[in-house]
């Protein structure tokens, strides 16, 4: 295994935000046969080091894959856009004030007559938005608007922590 081989490539995957996720855990549970340092126990150091290297560039690259945000990204990464903090612009403000409803609404969610309902259509409406924001970046990506996938994605991270958030206030209703 090439540790300086793109993730797709490493799974036997076209790059593309779609992804075969069923082959994706076949592939990875082979590859993690081939490459799983108690394979190396007895071998030298060097090459025990490398089993957990190559070992850690697996899980990272099926992490990355797994998940719908960190795979946006990576596509991204891969045609050389980087989302760090210092490429951050400015955000459309018709979908920040949106964000901040989003909020009150998750604030809400407590002193509502039916708290469970209320987070429900909350999470319906963040899923809604999510989905929008999936096709816009598929889109923008397929057509090479690389500036617009990259703020179809930082909208997704806002919709992602959103979404965390929701799944927490839910755990704490069900523990209430």
């Amino acid at each position: 295994m090439d540790t300086a081989q793109d993730y797709f490539s490493l799974f036997d995957l076209t790059p593309g935000f779609d992804v075969d996720l069923e082959r994706l855990s076949n592939r990875y549970r082979a590859l993690q046969r081939e490459v799983h340092p108690d394979r190396f126990a007895h071998a030298g150091e060097a090459e025990q080091l490398q089993a957990v290297q190559r070992t850690a560039h697996l899980n990272d690259a099926l992490a990355t894959l797994k998940s719908p945000l960190k795979r946006a990204v990576y596509l991204l990464h891969l045609q050389g856009v980087e989302l760090g903090p210092e490429s951050s612009r400015a955000m459309d403000p018709s979908f920040l004030m949106e964000q901040m409803e989003l909020r009150e609404g998750l604030e809400a969610v407590r002193a509502a007559v039916d708290p469970e309902d209320a987070l429900a259509s909350l999470e319906r409406r963040v899923k809604a938005d999510w989905d929008q924001l999936v096709r816009e970046f598929k889109e923008r990506l397929e057509q090479g608007a690389l500036d617009g996938a990259a703020d179809s994605v930082r909208k997704m991270q806002f919709l992602d922590k959103m979404h965390q958030e929701i799944e927490r206030l839910e755990d704490q209703l069900m523990d209430d």
